[in-house]
Order: C-alpha cells, then structure tokens, then sequence
C-alpha cells in the first residue's frame, strides 16, 4: 500500500537522508505526541510499540525544510528498543510474520495446518469476506464518491489481510483505531477488531443521518410556513387587511387614547415599537402582543362614579341582608366620609367568622349598595407567590397576578374587591403568598403595587378590599395587622327563622320552578327545622333542607297533581325524615358533682356536662372524654385551688391523699379543648369534695388562675345561645366580659340572668347549694 506524508522536523529529515543513502527503507511509527515540533526539541521519546517497515518511492523537497516522502508498507513491526545518535532517532526493531490468507487458497510460515487444501478454512475466509463486504457497503452508502473508489481496489485484492489493511486506511476511522489494528498481530483478531470499529462507524453515521434528517424536514417545515406566512401578509397588504402594521397603528390609537400617565404610555409605546420589528406570527410577536394587549386593557386612570346616596345604600344592605350590623354601619360610615371629604382612604376590611355566615355574600350587596364593580378573588389553597405578583415575562406562560387580573377584569381601578378564604393560603418553595400580600393591603405602599408581568407600578390605593376568613388564628401577625377586623357571628335561631322566611325560601322556591302560592310552610315548624335538622353557626344546611321540601313538593306537585303543598309538624316527617338533633337540656334535679359548662364550636356554642366522681384511693385525678392539654391543665389548676381552700371549708388535710378524683365529660368520642372550662371543673370538684348540691338551672364559662380569679373568655354569645335553648336560667360570666354581654342583642339575655364574676368565691356562692 502508497501513501505520502510530510516530514518537518530536524530528525526525521535526517533519517529519510540516511535511508536514502543505505538500502532506501526505514521504520515509521508514530509518535503519542501531536506537537512533533516540541518533540524534536525534546530528550524525551514516546512512540507506539508497533509500526511498518516500508520502502522509500520518492522524495520531493517543499519550502521550509519540509520532505515529501511517498512509501510503500512492506510488513508490520514491533518497536524494541530507541537511541538518539547526533539528534538521529535510531529505532531496533523485530519484524512480525503474519498468516497471509489468500482469497484462492491458503499458506501460512506460521501455522502449517492452513493449507490450500483445507476447505473448512477456506469457507471461513469467504464468509468473513462477504461479511466485510456487506458492512463495507452499506458503511460507504453515506458516502457515494469514496465508494466507487474503493469499490474496485476491494475487488483487486488477494490476501485477507491486506484487504483488511486496505479497508481500516480508507474508511474514515479515528487515528487510535487504525493503531490498534495495526498492532493486532493475528488475521482473525484484526478481523474482529476492524469489524466492530466498522459497525460503531456505522450506528455513528446512521445516527447522524437520522437527526439531519430530522433537521431537514423541520426547517423545511418551517421554511414552508415562512413562505405560506409571507404569502398570506401580502396577500392581506393587498386586500387591505390587518398584519403587523396594521396591528401597530391600532395600538398605537388605543394608546392615544387610553387614559394614563405619560410614563405608562411611554412604556407601552417602547413596546409597540419593539412589536414592530418582530416578524408576524413568531413565539416573540405572541408573548409581545400578549403584553401589550394586557397593559391596554388596565384600568390606569379609569374609575367607576361611587353611589353617594347613603340613605339607598343603607336600605340595599338592609333588603339583602339580616343581622350583620356592624358590616353595614362600617361601609355606611366609609361611605358618609367619603361623601364629607370627595375621597377618603378606602377601608381594608377582613370579615371573620364560622361558615354560612353571609361573609361573601354581604361583600357582593355592599358592591351593589355602593355601585361598585365586584372582582372576587378566591385565596383558598394558594401557595404560589407568583399567584398574587404574577410571572415575570422571561417565563414561558408568564401571566399577570391575580390582583392585577381582578382589576383588568373590572376595568375599573376602584372596585370592590373581595379576598376570600385569606387564612386559607399557604407556603412552600415557590413563595409565601401571605407575604407577597402586605404590599397590597398595606395603605402606605399599595399605591405603587409591583406586579412582576406588569412591570409598571398599580395604583391599588382606590380599591375597597374586604377579605373573609375563618379564623383569625391561621393568619400571618402582620397580615392580619393591615386589616380592620370585623367578627361575624353566629345567627341566633330567630335570625335563622327571619332569613329562611324573608331569603332562602323564595330562592328555593323560585329555583326549584314553584309558584309562591303553591308551597306554604308553617309558622309552628320553622323552629324544629332549624333546631331538629341543622345544627351549624349559619344557615347552609338550613337552605339545602329547604331545596329538600321544595324537591319533594315540586314531585308531589307534577307526579300526584296536587295544587299546593302544605307543611306542618304533622307532616314534616315526611319531608325531612327524622330528626337529627336534639337539645341538651338541662339536669331536672340538683346533683353533686355535675355542673353545666359552655363551650364554643365552629357551628355555634354548646353545653358540656362535668361530671366529679370521688372515691378512696391514694390522691390521684383522672380526667376522660378526650380532653386536650388545655383544659387538662384547667383541671390541674381547679385542682390546686380546691386543695388550697381546703382549710377554709373544713376539708380535712389528708382527704386528698386518701381519696382519687375522677373527672369526665360525656360524649368522649368528641375531642375538647380551650381555658373557659376551667370554674366549671373546679366547681365540680369542690361540689364532690364537700358533697354539695350544684344547682339544676345554672351554667358557667371562665378561665381560673391557681389564686382563684375569673379571667375572660371569647365565644360568649354562642354560649348564653346554647345555655338559654338548653333551659339555663343563670349564667355566670366573667366579669371582664361584661362588655360584651352589653352588645348583645336583647332577644339573646331576655329570659337569662347573667351574672359577672371575678372570683371562684363567688361562683361557689351562686352556683352551690
């Protein structure tokens, strides 16, 4: 085999002038290092082990000492030793005898069993070779021109092992690869290693084509909706239709006539001439217009002209809605200040209270009452700071926040807007949407909010928020520090009666496709609907018992023809079933050891029975009905107070430690918990230590301290509603408390005796017999 290189170091050139002296052959074997010229100014030699011994053709000086040498290989050979003699590189070297396998027979110096006669060895030779040839096509495949080349050398080719050598020089291998089977001394080992390099060159290739190809068709693709897209616009330039330009110019209009501070215009401006240059229909044209379109449709300077009719207002609020007074005297004080100042802050107002209440419905009636837009913004289960900042456009997707939306929507920068379930949020790795919240109901900063799409300053100081919640105990401190706290309570059972009568009825009834004459319900039966069927703070179970009569009406109505329906104590059975709740009334005789306590619970108040058993033992309590550490506690500290005043009352010194205490409230499969219990328990106890009858028709709420006092509780006019439906008389609050008692409606403490306490001295003087 021919091939030429060039030699352009000191060495080499040496050693090519020396073969050509002597018998024109010389030893070449490549060296690892690539920069030859740093090699020759080196001592240090580091060559491949194998190389050929070839025979010098011709010799062709270039300009800058540059040799051409054109050779032709001889054998293969093993590098044995290397000296350096006068900058002369002189290689010993052994020469290595391979099998020569000729395509018509078989001679080997080596193995003396491949003889020509050998058919066995022969068949493996022809099948390597065709094999070789096969891989050796389709490897050329890719490449057409280099193939008609070596196409007719293959065929020229006598030896297995020179068509081997012929293959792994012209196919394009890496250089490493042709070392290795060169240095592969056995024609069955080079066949092997060539045939591999072969199939990864070729998986190589076929991998390549398959993703040019992919390429292809893609930018192809997209070549062809370049041309359908460019043919379209002129197609529209032509028939006078939008494009680019044209969107432009409308923009351009909306921005001329939009209602805002130069900045802002000038802002969207810079867009629309970004817009411009961008080519129709691309990603970025998309996400350009998107932007621009949504900074258009903000209401920047656009406001709503408010109700100032404070008289009509006021009776919207009333027609709407029952009870909730201290909501409605709120937005009619902001609206008289609005109406004496021209402007007055907007109130940041968060409503709280137990479900059902009408929190989010008073916000949609105070919309109407003060003819402001109603933008509702559900938090519930947010957790995404971006939900209330919005994306910033670098994303794919980015959207404006949902403030920023609720103002778009409105189209208005003065609506009402209404944050719903805000104690509902929550945080995670992606942001604290509470936080990103004190921007917006902060009065001092919410006049310059900073949405991350907008990326213009939001005026969000006009706008009336009023959130909902709960509780106030899953608000973030300085959240629920912005906010002007109004508690909503639970309704009474002659509220619930007035709004079944006046709201939920007629809305049933109409819903349900009934006439007004053709249902009647009794006046008698609404206070055992709403006592017998529901039991909830407001009055959503009450509404779904009332689709219930209406569905069961409207059936008998279209199924039996009957003209109207009415409903009574004597038929309610037949609509609603069976009651489901009963009152707990009150203990008809004096006992010992039993005092009525009052609770509160997410759906109104409630009544507890505590119960004191004591018994000879060694001075241990136990306390059972799933009590929490709270009201452990309580009872712990009930305990200390007894045991303190032991003396006072003739308690002996050692009762305690001879005797255990039990201490229990019924319905142990309800957990409980909270301090207002805590006279309740220690009545109890003292009331089963002394053996001392604790009145029937009497019921107790109040935290105790180991001295003795009464301290404030919260929930109280859930619980003087359940003491009076449960037939209490007198009820003893702390004294602390007695505010609030006075802002209870009078309906609630008519028939009660309430009576303040601060001292257990005082309860056991009103409570024990």
């Amino acid at each position: 085999m021919v091939i030429h290189f060039d030699i352009n170091t000191q060495t080499g050139v040496k050693a090519v002038e020396r073969a050509m002296i002597k018998d024109r052959r010389l030893f070449a074997v490549a060296d690892r290092e690539v920069d030859t010229q740093a090699k020759g100014k080196s001592d240090k030699v580091d060559l491949y082990g194998f190389g050929c011994v070839c025979a010098i053709k011709q010799v062709v000086k270039l300009p800058g000492n540059v040799l051409r040498v054109l050779v032709e290989g001889e054998m293969r050979a093993r590098l044995f030793s290397v000296e350096k003699d006068e900058c002369l590189i002189a290689v010993a070297k052994e020469v290595v005898v391979p099998d020569d396998w000729y395509i018509g027979k078989t001679v080997s110096p080596v193995n003396p069993e491949l003889t020509e006669d050998n058919e066995e060895v022969r068949q493996q030779i022809m099948a390597k070779i065709n094999i070789l040839k096969e891989l050796l096509t389709t490897l050329l495949g890719y490449n057409p021109q280099i193939a008609k080349t070596l196409t007719k050398q293959f065929e020229e080719a006598e030896k297995l092992s020179e068509l081997l050598d012929f293959v792994a020089i012209n196919v394009p291998v890496h250089f490493s690869d042709r070392q290795r089977i060169l240095e592969t001394e056995t024609v069955d080992d080079r066949f092997i290693t060539l045939m591999t390099m072969l199939q990864r060159e070729v998986n190589v290739l076929d991998i390549k084509t398959n993703i040019a190809k992919q390429i292809k068709e893609r930018v192809d693709k997209n070549q062809k909706e370049y041309v359908l897209r460019e043919q379209l616009r002129v197609i529209k330039e032509e028939l006078g239709e939008g494009s680019t330009a044209t969107e432009e110019e409308k923009y351009r209009e909306a921005v001329s006539k939009l209602k805002a501070k130069k900045e802002i215009k000038d802002k969207i401006l810079k867009e629309i001439d970004r817009f411009s240059h961008l080519h129709d229909g691309s990603s970025e044209a998309e996400v350009s217009r998107g932007y621009i379109e949504t900074l258009l449709a903000m209401p920047w300077d656009r406001a709503s002209k408010d109700n100032r009719d404070i008289d009509r207002a006021e009776e919207i609020l009333n027609r709407d809605h029952y009870g909730l007074v201290k909501v409605k005297e709120r937005m009619l004080e902001f609206l008289a200040v609005r109406n004496l100042t021209k402007k007055g802050d907007s109130p940041i107002i968060c409503l709280v209270g137990p479900p059902g209440t009408g929190k989010t419905s008073i916000a949609r009636s105070v919309a109407t009452a003060l003819e402001k837009e109603y933008v509702r913004i559900s938090l519930g289960g947010v957790r995404d700071e971006a939900e209330i900042r919005g994306h910033r456009r670098t994303y794919v997707g980015a959207m404006p926040g949902r403030i920023a939306v609720g103002l778009k929507n409105a189209g208005v920068k003065n609506p009402l807007m209404l944050l719903d379930e805000i104690d509902k949020m929550s945080n995670d790795f992606k942001g604290d949407p509470s936080a990103a919240l004190l921007e917006v109901l902060d009065s001092e900063q919410n006049s310059r909010f900073s949405d991350h799409y907008i990326e213009i300053p939001v005026d969000l100081s006009e706008v009336l928020f009023i959130a909902t919640a709960n509780s106030l105990a899953d608000i973030p401190r300085p959240l629920l520090d912005r906010m002007e706290v109004i508690e909503v309570s639970s309704y009474t059972e002659n509220e619930k009666i007035h709004i079944a009568k006046e709201h939920l009825l007629p809305k049933q009834i109409k819903k349900h496709g009934l006439a007004d004459s053709q249902l009647h319900i009794a006046d008698t039966v609404w206070p055992d609907i709403v006592s017998g069927y529901t039991r909830e703070a407001g009055v959503r179970s009450l509404e779904r018992k009332i689709s219930a009569i209406c569905r069961r009406s409207a059936r008998m109505i279209y199924q039996d023809g009957k003209k109207s329906i009415r409903v009574n104590k004597g038929n309610l059975y037949d609509f609603l079933g069976v009651r489901k709740y009963e009152q707990d009334k009150k203990n008809d005789t004096d006992e010992v050891g039993i005092v009525r306590g009052l609770a509160w619970t997410s759906v109104g108040g409630d009544t507890l029975s505590i119960e004191v058993n004591v018994m000879p033992g060694k001075g241990e309590i136990l306390l059972t009905g799933q009590l929490g550490d709270v009201m452990r506690e309580s009872a712990q500290a009930g305990m200390s107070y007894i045991r303190s005043i032991a003396s006072k009352h003739k308690i002996r010194a050692d009762y305690f430690r001879k005797h255990d205490f039990h201490l229990h409230i019924p319905e142990g499969s309800v957990p409980k918990d909270g301090p207002s219990a805590g006279i309740t328990m220690a009545t109890a106890l003292y009331s089963a230590i002394t053996n001392r009858k604790v009145r029937c028709d009497v019921a107790m709420t109040g935290e105790i301290t180991l001295r003795g006092r009464v301290l404030p509780i919260g929930g109280l006019k859930e619980k003087i509603l359940a003491a009076k439906n449960a037939g209490i008389r007198k009820v003893l609050v702390p004294r602390q408390n007695t505010k609030d008692i006075e802002e209870l409606e009078k309906e609630i403490t008519q028939g009660l005796t309430i009576v303040f306490v601060e001292h257990m001295d005082e309860v056991i003087r009103e409570a024990v017999l």
